[in-house]
């Protein structure tokens, strides 16, 4: 059973904002999200309220009288640490990884040297600005090989490379969502997901998900649109695999200094069953097909549950008061 308190005092939580929609290329989807979190808190007896940052200014939170926020964005201004800087300025605390973390976590690249730094498994890289390093990048990493955006997610701009012909085409996408692109070593074995909740030492991972895609394509399509995608929770893989994937996203969470809870990806290379981290995002979806709330029922946490128990450990990177605090 998970950390996450579920015997929670729901008016002791205040005025609640859930933060959705936003700016970013995943826009419809933490529309999504947002509207099961709003539901979800609200049939539980939350005075939760939809808040859209890409139409009301942040300072409407502090004149509303707001105590705290979920954060159902996705992708840029919401996942990037600058919605979190601003909450912190306005001293309401909110859900997730702090600034540091949050800014570390939309950033692939940084994120990626962090956990190798730490001795984390992770697909080799190379960082490129054109599509002739694309091509170099390819002969060094081999094929296939992804190449996507740094700070971008839900696999927007992403393309699996199989020729040194595909490269040009490949980075033009990426590049069009952000200057740094990645190309990374293509990992061939099982996909699966596996979210965290919790903070230090007491983060706990939840049970591991296995995703198998029609023809392994697991693009922004099948995440959020299809039902042909397969989701296995219990995962089906042997025990020891999955202890092994729990222990490392624990380790992954812990080494990006993150809080309340996130999702990390990962693949097992079939040649040796060896377990790569790919990513780790900061505010999973919430959606009808997202995969937190798949994997907390297998934990024993209904959606309302959750999203309730997300909400309580909404924090500040200081806890030290906000005497600084602005004011409306």
């Amino acid at each position: 059973m998970t950390q996450l308190n579920t015997n929670v005092d729901v008016k002791a939580l205040g005025k609640v904002a859930v933060l959705m929609g936003g700016s970013s290329a995943e826009r419809e989807v933490s529309l999504m999200s947002g509207t099961g979190v709003l539901q979800a808190l609200r049939s539980r007896g939350v005075d939760a309220h939809a808040f859209d940052p890409s139409e009301t200014d942040l300072i409407e939170l502090k004149r509303g009288g707001y105590a705290r926020c979920f954060i159902a964005l996705h992708g840029r201004h919401g996942e990037d640490g600058t919605v979190q800087g601003a909450l912190e300025l306005l001293g309401i605390p909110y859900t997730g990884p702090g600034v540091m973390a949050s800014s570390i976590a939309i950033d692939k690249i940084m994120t990626k040297r962090i956990w190798r730094f730490e001795g984390l498994s992770t697909p080799d890289w190379r960082l490129v600005s054109s599509a002739a390093e694309t091509e170099q990048a390819l002969q060094a990493l081999g094929a296939p090989m992804i190449v996507k955006p740094s700070r971008e997610g839900s696999t927007i701009g992403l393309t699996k490379v199989t020729s040194a012909e595909q490269c040009a085409k490949a980075y033009a996408l990426a590049s069009q969502y952000d200057p740094e692109v990645l190309c990374e070593q293509f990992i061939e074995g099982d996909e699966t997901t596996c979210p965290v909740l919790g903070e230090g030492a007491a983060a706990q991972a939840l049970p591991v998900i296995r995703i198998v895609a029609p023809e392994g394509n697991y693009d922004y399509q099948n995440k959020y649109f299809t039902d042909t995608t397969q989701y296995h929770c219990p995962s089906g893989l042997p025990a020891h695999e999955e202890a092994a994937i729990q222990r490392l996203v624990e380790k992954a969470f812990r080494a990006l200094g993150c809080r309340g809870w996130a999702r990390a990806d990962i693949m097992i290379r079939a040649s040796d069953r060896q377990p790569f981290l790919l990513e780790i995002n900061t505010s999973p979806g919430m959606t009808g097909h997202s995969l937190v709330p798949m994997s907390a029922r297998a934990a024993g946490l209904s959606y309302e549950e959750l999203c309730v128990g997300i909400l309580a450990t909404a924090s500040l990177d200081s806890a030290a008061g906000h005497e600084g605090a602005i004011q409306p």
